[in-house]
């Protein structure tokens, strides 16, 4: 009887993982903590069996060798990012919905009358095209007892003008100390003196569009008279930079969705919930009890979190699509906007609740504080020392993983398939391969320059405040950002060219045997990583006035005749609409909407099924516009993953 290749048999362990996948996931529910604590217990055992092996098996001996320096490091941080998935996934194995509580607690104040709630909508340099959705969306909530109030950290006349002409309240202050927790602040006390004092205060970004049933929603769970603050997710209208400059927007989601679906439910099924600013509602005597929101912090929304919790106040989320905002437009700002959460997390770390500090802080919430720690101070530089560590190989001679494929295959690969297989069993599909290493990858320098800042330095630190809105109909290429990839991409390239030319790199490579066959691997693995992160920094345009999918009849009146057609996509400037002809370009006549009425529209240019239309609608009808576009309650976006999809939109973007 023949025996099999060693690596062949080595293949068993990660046969059973694929088995389990494709015979077992599918008839399991993923909402029942018993299989996610089975699964993701599973996982990590196999995770924690592989950074064994790791220790025992694959790093140099102790000394003072650059072999021992770096493979040691490097499997350091390698068992810290395990450890970090290992209070990730505790925390996972458990999930809490708390839609049917709302629906039970929908009227808890009645037969009294509604407690009066203040919608304020921070904002600071953005342009009225991002604010007036937000004012609109926020004048279409039907909740009896409610006011709206902008807080202008610019002072900006214009916009004054623009409150009085919606009809909402519009607050300023002399300074802009501690910025948007400071803003809050004074717009507290101001309201705290009228008459119709608000019994709770809904949080909005700027640019973050309420559904017309946030209020209503929201409210309901403060029926219990413990909760300070409930947080519901954040959906967005348009694609983060990364969806679209690589066209994937429609097979994978925005880089949130994670966070926002899986991991606060299961925060909340643990009662660690976190506040996350935009999107929440807090009640105004738990906020006076504390002494108004800290202002610590970059990131007030986190500390206000673990204040509440100091004094008893609870935070709970409500999973449900109540708000759309407007999603980092470019690049930088993405980055920008997350160095920023990672800076405010060590600032807390560091000067106001410590994990292991003295504070009255509970068990479970110095938990969520060390793992939120070990997340941003792990996974970015491991990030990048998954990149350099090959390059020591091919450049210097240095194996920092001293390995066979035989014992990757029995160690490694099972690991990583049940942890991909795991997670996007609980989250949809939402990890892919690749795309989540380009994520991680594209801020990672910036937050790990963040992390040594926030714990080394005891500030006060400057930070920027993220960018909406603006011309972004040109292509920009994002050098500064793109410059390094393109280094260790040239250099990944080179390692790989250099032994072909050099006999002494050549002699050392041929030397180790199966190692090399690992490092190649990982090289082929980092170059799509990189060449993709390359990609990434291609800003293609957008437009101005983003349009949404909206299948319904219409009426086009041009040229004396009427042609009934579908409109296809809306926006607050145009529309495209399919199955009417004989038009031409600089045609006029009207448009009529269901809902919005008739408007002036001009023919722009012709498509495959119809045509693109232009129209400048009334102030009323652009409310209208708005109102239809971000108010319904139906999450935006794409919220699963579709490989297939993924792989086939993202071929064309890197082809083109």
């Amino acid at each position: 009887m023949l025996a099999l290749p060693a690596w062949l048999s080595a293949l068993a362990g990660a046969a059973v993982v694929v088995g389990l996948r494709l015979l077992v996931l599918p008839l399991l529910d993923p909402k029942l903590w018993q299989w996610r604590a089975l699964l993701l217990g599973s996982a990590m055992l196999l995770a924690w069996r592989y950074m064994i092996w790791r220790f025992t098996d694959t790093v140099a001996p102790l000394g003072w060798t650059a072999d021992a320096l770096f493979s040691w490091g490097f499997a350091i941080l390698e068992a810290l990012t395990v450890l970090s998935s290992t209070f990730a996934f505790l925390i996972l194995s458990r999930v809490k919905e708390r839609s049917l509580e709302a629906d039970r607690h929908r009227d808890w104040w009645k037969p009294g009358p509604a407690p009066q709630v203040d919608i304020f909508i921070a904002t600071y340099n953005e342009q009225l095209e991002v604010l007036e959705r937000t004012i609109v969306g926020a004048k279409a909530i039907g909740y009896p007892a409610l006011r709206i109030f902008i807080l202008d950290d610019g002072r900006r006349d214009w916009l004054r003008a623009a409150c009085e002409r919606h009809g909402v309240g519009y607050l300023i202050r002399p300074d802009n100390a501690h910025a948007k927790a400071g803003n809050i602040n004074h717009a507290l006390r101001l309201r705290a003196g009228d008459p119709d004092a608000p019994d709770f205060i809904a949080v909005l970004d700027a640019d973050f569009v309420p559904h017309i049933d946030f209020v209503e929603r929201v409210l309901a769970l403060f029926h219990a008279h413990d909760v300070g603050l409930v947080q519901t997710p954040q959906h967005f209208f348009n694609p983060d930079p990364i969806q679209h400059n690589l066209g994937i927007s429609s097979a994978y989601p925005d880089e949130q969705r994670h966070f926002f679906d899986n991991v606060e439910p299961s925060r909340d099924a643990w009662g660690i919930a976190v506040c996350c600013g935009t999107s929440s509602m807090v009640r105004v005597r738990a906020v006076e009890a504390i002494g108004g929101f800290p202002t610590e912090s970059v990131t007030e929304d986190f500390l206000l979190t673990l204040r509440l919790s100091e004094n008893g106040w609870r935070t709970v989320y409500l999973n449900e699509p109540l708000t759309e905002g407007l999603a980092p437009e470019g690049l930088q700002e993405y980055i920008v906007q997350r160095g920023r959460w990672c800076l405010g997390m060590m600032q807390i770390v560091r000067n106001v609740y410590s994990p292991f500090g003295d504070n009255r802080l509970g068990f479970r919430q110095r938990l969520s504080i060390f793992d939120s720690l070990l997340y941003w101070s792990t996974t970015f530089p491991f990030r990048l020392a998954s990149l350099i560590c090959p390059l020591l190989y091919w450049w210097g001679g240095v194996t920092v993983v001293n390995a066979s494929v035989t014992d990757i295959l029995v160690y490694y690969l099972p690991y990583y398939l049940a942890v991909m297989i795991v997670l996007n069993w609980l989250s949809k599909g939402l990890f892919i391969a690749i795309l989540n290493d380009v994520a991680q990858l594209v801020a990672a320098w910036p937050i790990t320059r963040a992390v040594a800042l926030g714990l080394l330095t005891p500030g006060p630190h400057k930070f920027s405040v993220t960018a909406k809105g603006g011309d972004r109909t040109k292509v920009v290429v994002q050098w500064p950002l793109m410059m390094p990839f393109l280094l260790l991409f040239a250099l990944t390239v080179g390692g790989l060219i250099v032994p072909l030319t050099s006999d002494f790199i050549f002699n050392h490579t041929t030397a180790a045997g199966d190692g090399m066959a690992i490092v190649m691997f990982w090289t082929i693995y980092n170059l799509f990583v990189l060449l993709v992160a390359i990609a990434a920094c291609i800003e293609k345009p957008r437009p101005n006035r983003p349009q949404r999918q909206i299948v319904e009849p219409v009426t086009l009146l041009m040229a004396g005749q009427e042609q009934r057609g579908w409109l296809v996509n809306l926006g607050v400037g145009g529309a495209r609409v399919s199955g009417v002809s004989d038009l031409q370009p600089g045609m006029t006549g009207v448009l009529r909407l269901p809902i919005i009425g008739d408007i002036e529209a001009r023919i722009i240019a012709p498509t495959q099924d119809g045509y693109r239309i232009g129209f400048a609608p009334t102030a009323e009808q652009r409310d209208r516009i708005i109102a239809r576009l971000h108010t319904a309650s139906a999450a935006p976006g794409t919220n699963q993953g579709n490989i297939a999809l993924m792989i086939r939109e993202l071929a064309r973007a890197l082809t083109r």
